[in-house]
């Protein structure tokens, strides 16, 4: 596809449009408090600005923020990138040393922080940090850790109007630093400018158009680049609220926002959607069997997931729209369901490089197991791909791609090359109407003892199909294919139903009897050189990334 010709805007032009168009239109706030309009943090903003100003931070600094989703969490990004200082965004769920290590790597020279999170962080980088803010509040730490050091900021403050964004931001300067919740370690410093993102918004609307009146209700980290862009960026730049859960979204929290909120976009994970699908739909067939026996009929299938959509879009609030799923790979079976129950989702597929979406759909042109199409302004191909079945790594160039990783030019120059493309590290295929279906990551693919391409994520697909299996990782050990496999404990006690209290005991029973049964579910699903020679339990869940991604290097045996 060709560029974009939209004149490129930088991410302060978007929000301050925003400002001046909807200044009475809710913004943001938590769920059943009330909403500050974009002229209130708009406000709000400029004195947060005005008093980094005070303190010298100024354009080019970078300052990391480190809290949970908040109204104040949006104030401190907005000031950041209207004043030209680099954001740098933390997860929150980030291990503290791997925290310290993005204070140290980023050169932070401010940092604005939680004050749960920096009970986590006693350590010589942040005491080294002069300038320290709770996020709460923005009340300044003379000692990070003792919270009664804090001083007011209101005294900088001057009364009256202000404006105190007079330094310039282009579409080249770099806007924020994100740190990627990587698979393989610490975690790279990715840059990405104003134009980066402000193209990516735009691209965004182009796919899905929130507007005034529309609701985010906001689940996922505004420190990772899905939910900052997609979930910030895009609806604050055309007039839409954004709502906040103050707590960890469980059932017991989610539902009763759901029920308050009755959202009209939504983004998530895969992790969310299966786990409802498994547990209220497919659990309900796996328990009956005339109905497990109907389930196999495609079209009593279909009228099933009609209905049982039907009943999920109504405790979704019964507004929805747009349901976004990304982050990593969406399960088969659960796509489907979505599909069949008309319930009205979209999967799209980016990554932090890209700032992030680059390819996405809306719920009226969705493909089961596809990310959609190429969005405006960006190419997509598939390099060097198989000759037989099509698949190969994607590469992508547009406005959008990074600037690079911050400090590691030697591993920018191998995935960033001169004439623009990026290469994602993704294996994929086209269909031949331009869709795009994920195949897996290139560093996963197994070589089988003939040559043969072997993709652990097709594998795991199907293991996790398996009706007591909740998560997978198919390894290599000795030359044999080997899964590791998490079992569902909950669905395993209502199995045994009359041993509840132990649950546990009746997993190590039936071990052998299990591993059998599923690796010949298994292996009667999947090519002669895919099969399984093994099966290892996995007691604990896997750790995961924030978009819950399992971290693969940790588990090879």
């Amino acid at each position: 596809m060709s560029e974009t010709k939209a004149v490129v805007l930088t991410v302060r032009e978007l929000i301050w449009n925003a400002f001046r168009n909807f200044p009475e239109q809710p913004a943001v706030g938590f769920v059943g408090e009330k909403m500050a309009t974009y002229a209130e943090i708009k406000q709000q903003t400029e004195q947060l600005a005005f008093y980094f100003k005070q303190l010298g931070i100024v354009k080019g600094d970078r300052v990391a923020i480190l809290g949970p989703n908040s109204p104040n969490w949006v104030v401190s990004y907005f000031t950041l990138l209207g004043s030209g200082i680099i954001a740098v965004p933390i997860l929150p769920d980030f291990h503290a040393a791997e925290i310290d290590h993005i204070l140290k790597h980023a050169d932070v020279k401010g940092f604005i922080v939680g004050q749960k999170q920096i009970t986590r962080l006693k350590s010589e980088t942040v005491s080294s940090i002069s300038r320290i803010f709770q996020i709460e509040n923005f009340s300044r730490l003379i000692n990070y850790d003792d919270p009664a050091s804090a001083s007011s900021w209101e005294e900088f403050i001057p009364q009256g109007s202000m404006d105190p964004f007079t330094v310039s931001v282009t579409k080249d300067d770099l806007a924020t630093l994100i740190y990627t919740s990587g698979t393989t370690g610490f975690s790279k410093g990715v840059m990405l400018s104003n134009e980066n993102l402000a193209t990516n918004v735009k691209q965004c609307y182009e796919v899905e158009p929130p507007g005034c009146g529309d609701v985010f209700l906001s689940i996922l980290p505004l420190s990772h680049t899905y939910e900052n862009t997609v979930g910030l960026l895009l609806p604050m730049s055309y007039g839409a609220s954004i709502q906040y859960v103050e707590k960890p979204p469980t059932a017991s929290v989610l539902l009763p926002a759901l029920k308050m909120v009755r959202p009209t976009y939504m983004l998530t994970v895969p992790l969310v959607i299966e786990k409802i699908f498994k547990t209220q739909i497919k659990g309900k067939v796996e328990k009956s069997a005339p109905l497990k026996l109907l389930y196999r009929l495609p079209a009593f299938r279909k009228f099933f997931h009609k209905l049982a959509g039907k009943k999920l879009y109504a405790t979704f609030g019964g507004r929805l729209k747009f349901f976004g799923i990304g982050g990593s790979k969406l399960d088969e079976s659960t796509d489907r369901f979505l599909k069949e129950g008309h319930f009205p989702y979209a999967i799209g597929y980016g990554l932090t490089e890209t700032a992030p979406l680059i390819c996405g759909a809306n719920p009226k042109n969705t493909r089961v197991q596809s990310t959609g199409t190429p969005v405006m302004g960006v190419e997509l191909k598939i390099n060097e791909p198989d000759i037989d079945t099509g698949i190969g790594e994607i590469w992508a160039r547009g406005a959008n791609v990074m600037k690079g990783y911050y400090k590691e030019p030697d591993i920018t120059s191998k995935v960033l090359l001169p004439d623009g493309w990026f290469r994602t590290g993704d294996l994929g295929v086209f269909d031949s109407d331009g869709y795009l279906f994920i195949k897996g990551r290139l560093k996963n693919v197994i070589i089988g003892a003939s040559g043969e391409n072997i993709y652990p994520e097709e594998i795991e697909s199907v293991i996790n199909k398996f009706q007591y299996v909740l998560e997978s990782v198919v390894v290599e050990q000795k030359g044999k294919l080997v899964a590791l496999v998490h079992f569902n404990i909950e669905e395993l006690e209502k199995h045994f139903e009359h041993f509840k209290d132990e649950a546990r005991l009746q997993v190590e029973k039936k071990t052998d009897e299990m591993r059998k049964e599923l690796q010949h579910f298994v292996n009667s699903q999947v090519n002669r050189y895919s099969r399984l020679q093994g099966i290892i339990i996995q007691d604990t869940p896997f750790e995961k990334t924030a978009t819950k991604k399992i971290k693969r290097y940790l588990y090879q045996l």
